[in-house]
């Protein structure tokens, strides 16, 4: 990983301790010369300060509005700044961003799902996270630092993860089941297609679910752990062979097609005792446990022997590049994801943190719902981030359609998808 931790005083770049607004522009006022070396002053997470007068803006998702006030009353009192929340979908962020950063119009700190920190790095939207790296790094897990990180620049403060598991309906089948195989066996005595009854489901339409089959095998997106465009993985051999597996899946425990499966028909039937299986994510338990289903959460299942990998997804704070108060703003959005905050979002809003020593507490690891989540996520992929990932949803969704509701070759199928993507990125890039 890059190292930006040497900010020190120095001409054209440096930092004073009690920096000035600049008005713009994401830089602190530079110290003025020195002729002697002594004189240069390296800022770190100990010495950083805000700048004087200081007041930001985050945007933050309503879900989260409790903690914010919370922890924003705390790092006022420690700091001196005033922090104002502004409710805004994460998901919406960067949009927002790269019109209102330019204009100084938009929040000090910001916070969107990892998979946009290539177009917003990209862009010049977000500054690294400098000053802060070394403990990030200390403690953040593998993959929830994997994904912050662009082109071998940490950029994210992160401080929840997510990923999906299965969900496994206890009154029809008390343990959960450790591979495909017992799958497999437990539908052909299970499954009722005229009363709607199946052992196993999962968002058929979702390329995000269908990634987990084919990178089982040995399929990928992009090679170098997602950031070579060049090197595409999604019609190899292992590619193929998930592909093949997911025919016989169709075959022998879901025979539907695609369109015939969402969330909604999803929950309706695992709600109703006709699903015993479910490929979800955390997002769903509330719903779960307000229909009174006793259920379980367990690891994916493995596939010949192989583990299961699945997409994941990390969300993290980022300062906005125009900010007026970069040191304010650092300070800021390492104190909303740090150790102490990770465990107070935990405690109020059950969000699984990406801190290793917060997902290791005994706190979060009794609750065996939040410990198979936190275990599956240490088995998965973080969604690439590179902006080439527009090229591929539509084509390998087309191809698993392909495949899955016409039979067709898988083979052909994917390598036609990849023909598809190269000709996209060619056009794009």
């Amino acid at each position: 990983m890059r190292k930006w931790q040497g900010a020190v005083l120095s001409i054209g770049m440096a930092f004073t301790l009690a920096a000035c607004s600049t008005g713009g522009g994401g830089n602190s006022t530079p110290a003025a010369p020195s002729d002697n070396p002594e004189d240069t002053v390296q800022l770190t997470a100990e010495n950083l300060q805000p700048e004087e007068g200081a007041t930001l803006v985050i945007w933050e998702d309503k879900n989260q509005s409790s903690f914010i006030e919370q922890r924003v009353k705390k790092f006022e009192e420690k700091y001196g700044v005033t922090v104002k929340m502004e409710e805004l979908p994460p998901t919406d962020q960067v949009t927002k961003l790269t019109t209102d950063g330019p204009a100084g119009l938009a929040a000090d700190v910001v916070v969107f799902p990892h998979d946009k920190i290539g177009s917003a790095s990209e862009a010049g939207l977000i500054l690294p996270n400098d000053i802060f790296e070394a403990e990030t790094t200390a403690n953040t897990s593998g993959n929830a630092l994997k994904a912050v990180t662009f082109k071998d620049i940490l950029y994210g403060y992160p401080y929840s993860v997510e990923t999906y598991a299965l969900f496994y309906n206890k009154a029809l089948y008390p343990e959960a089941p450790k591979n495909f195989d017992e799958i497999i066996d437990f539908a052909k005595t299970f499954n009722n297609t005229k009363s709607n009854q199946y052992a196993l489901m999962w968002e058929l339409q979702q390329f995000y679910y269908n990634y987990a089959f084919l990178a089982s095998q040995g399929g990928y997106i992009f090679g170098d752990n997602g950031m070579d465009s060049g090197d595409l993985g999604l019609n190899n051999e292992g590619a193929q062979k998930g592909g093949e597996f997911l025919q016989k899946l169709k075959a022998e425990v879901l025979p539907l097609k695609m369109g015939d499966v969402n969330y909604d028909i999803k929950k309706g039937l695992f709600s109703s005792g006709k699903l015993a299986m479910d490929i979800n994510g955390p997002w769903t338990i509330a719903d779960y446990r307000n229909a009174g289903i006793d259920f379980g959460v367990a690891p994916l299942p493995a596939i010949d022997g192989k583990p299961m990998t699945s997409f994941s997804g990390v969300k993290a704070y980022y300062v906005n590049a125009f900010t007026q108060y970069p040191n304010a703003s650092k300070l800021l959005a390492a104190f909303l994801s740090n150790e102490e905050a990770q465990m107070e979002n935990f405690d109020m809003n059950g969000t699984l943190p990406a801190n290793k020593n917060v997902a290791g507490n005994a706190k979060v690891q009794e609750d065996p719902i939040n410990k198979a989540f936190l275990e599956q996520f240490n088995n998965s992929t973080p969604m690439p981030s590179l902006p080439a990932m527009d090229s591929v949803w539509g084509p390998i969704s087309s191809a698993i359609t392909d495949i899955w509701d016409s039979g067709k070759d898988v083979k052909a199928s994917l390598d036609n998808a990849v023909k598809q993507i190269k000709e996209s990125l060619a056009t794009t890039q």
